[in-house]
């Protein structure tokens, strides 16, 4: 067993809106969260007076202990303090991905319970689908301005009285993201406001902000990594939070230019951007001090060439999942010069792991021997939302988490993940689940069978390839055909990027596909 070299760090007993604005007063008039794009400043103050008037709104409204509020919207300075809200009436936050078809939010609805939602105008007409293909939804709210919906700039005007509910830090749920796990279709992952909260604990002994640091907010807030790293750890410290509602690389670095950001978490293809693009040599980046990524494996190479062009120290990594809150290792700021290459760090505080052999399970490895890595800690999840068989199929009755990924650790506690036992994809740090795109191309009338892994494409981002078998009936489907078929139903980070077309999907004598073979080009 591996054990973090850090002390333990208590449970943190609070709600996530206490946990992370309990100091807000502390931080008064200094800048909390900055809109990068027009430059629109909400102070401390303020993000603590208007989520606590807007959580009386919500509670004037109906919203009860134990509800479910969807939270649809790109990052915007008005997301933290809906999120917050919610969670002060006493709803939990199942946080959706803004370019979701209303056919996959309707089912997030649908298997969430949820009762009201909160979104942005330009995506009201999928939230509206959405709704009316779920059933159930009391309100659809909308952060700016829409006419025949209410905003949450009307309900700031509420004179009702902030509402006083007893949360239970350990059993009630504040977050709800959906993840897909190990295999399978996405399923809510339920965080309580003590897992979260502790979480944080955990991580801000080896990466902290503090007043006067400025974090650039370019992933989404509705990840988990999003909402961990570029909301809640900052807006807990006292940093500033500079919010992009989506990466577009001219206005990212003119954002890090205009607003002297001082720290960056992102996600492998923003590395590749500023290790390679051309613009990068047009704007000033001087008061960058450290660049952390997560959400997806980060070549080594492509880490020292991008600190190597922006002179900084060595990018780190940090490694995690949504049903771990989600952090469990993080190269430590002031450990980046002496990290190895290619590591995603060292266990937090408060963390356990085993490395476990993939052909004995119940057999621990040592260091430099890869297995399947297992993790037990404060930060392991409640359970998925109904489905207690896929929980017990991935949290075991001693509490270890099995994460599916394969990995090893050195002599000094760093860990390397070299491979992953599951099947998901990641790309670009969004999960996609073969299962679910195997399924929508068998819809197509033209496709007998098919079969979907990740790829890596040339620029090192993992894609989702499709192996497609043509009904006899269909001889002249073409590789264009398949692509528009799925880029018609899913959002644009589930699509499929390639397609090769052949005579049989390999399988098991149990019908499972046998993606090692299509891997390995043995078909």
């Amino acid at each position: 067993m591996f054990r973090s070299q850090y002390a333990d760090v208590p449970p943190v007993e609070l709600p996530i809106h206490e946990a992370v604005l309990g100091s807000a007063a502390d931080f008064g008039d200094a800048p909390a969260l900055i809109d990068g794009t027009d430059g629109t400043t909400l102070t401390y103050e303020q993000v603590d007076r208007f989520h606590r008037r807007l959580a009386a709104a919500l509670a004037e409204t109906g919203v009860r202990k134990g509800d479910v509020l969807a939270l649809h919207s790109p990052n915007t300075i008005a997301f933290p303090t809906a999120f917050y809200a919610a969670t002060r009436a006493g709803a939990s936050v199942t946080t959706v991905h803004p370019l979701a078809t209303p056919e996959e939010f309707a089912k997030q609805l649908k298997d969430s319970s949820a009762r009201w939602i909160v979104t942005v105008s330009p995506l009201l007409d999928s939230a509206r689908r959405a709704a009316g293909l779920a059933g159930g939804i009391q309100e659809i709210f909308v952060c700016d301005s829409a006419p025949g919906h209410r905003s949450l700039i009307d309900l700031l005007a509420t004179t009702a009285p902030e509402p006083d509910i007893a949360i239970d830090p350990v059993e009630d749920v504040a977050a709800l993201p959906y993840s897909s796990g190990t295999t399978g279709t996405p399923k809510g992952v339920m965080l309580t406001h003590r897992q979260i909260a502790t979480n944080l604990a955990q991580l801000d002994l080896a990466v902290t902000a503090e007043p006067g640091e400025r974090i650039l907010a370019v992933l989404p807030f509705f990840h988990i990594y999003g909402l961990t790293a570029l909301m809640n750890a900052p807006l807990r410290k006292g940093a500033t939070v500079v919010v992009l509602p989506r990466f577009e690389l001219e206005t990212f670095l003119a954002a890090i230019q205009n607003h002297r950001i001082t720290g960056l978490y992102v996600a492998p293809p923003i590395v590749l951007a500023l290790a390679k693009h051309p613009l990068v040599e047009q704007y000033d980046l001087s008061s960058l001090r450290y660049i952390i990524s997560a959400a997806a494996p980060l070549d080594a190479r492509l880490a020292a060439a991008c600190s190597r062009r922006l002179g900084l120290p060595p990018v780190g990594q940090a490694y995690g999942m949504t049903e771990l809150s989600p952090g469990t290792h993080v190269v430590p700021l002031d450990a980046m010069h002496e990290a190895p290459p290619g590591t995603v760090g060292k266990l937090i505080a408060g963390t356990e792991m085993r490395i476990v052999s993939l052909d004995d399970p119940g057999k621990d490895l040592g260091p430099g021997e890869s297995g399947e890595i297992l993790i037990r800690g404060p930060q392991v999840m409640k359970g998925y939302l109904g489905r207690p068989d896929a929980t017990a199929a991935m949290i075991d009755d001693d509490g270890w988490l099995h994460t599916g990924d394969v990995g090893h650790v050195d002599e000094d506690g760093w860990l390397f993940v070299v491979d992953r036992v599951k099947e998901l994809i990641k790309y670009k740090g969004f999960q996609v689940a073969p299962a679910e795109l195997e399924a929508l191309l068998l819809t197509h009338p033209g496709i007998a069978d098919a079969a979907v892994i990740g790829e890596y494409d040339d620029d090192g981002t993992e894609i989702p390839h499709a192996f497609v078998v043509r009904q006899p009936t269909a001889p002249d489907l073409t590789e264009t055909d398949v692509l528009m078929h799925v880029a018609e139903r899913v959002a644009p980070y589930k699509r499929v990027r390639k397609v090769t077309f052949v005579d049989a999907v390999p399988r098991a004598a149990s019908g499972k596909i046998l993606r090692r073979q299509l891997r390995e080009g043995t078909v």
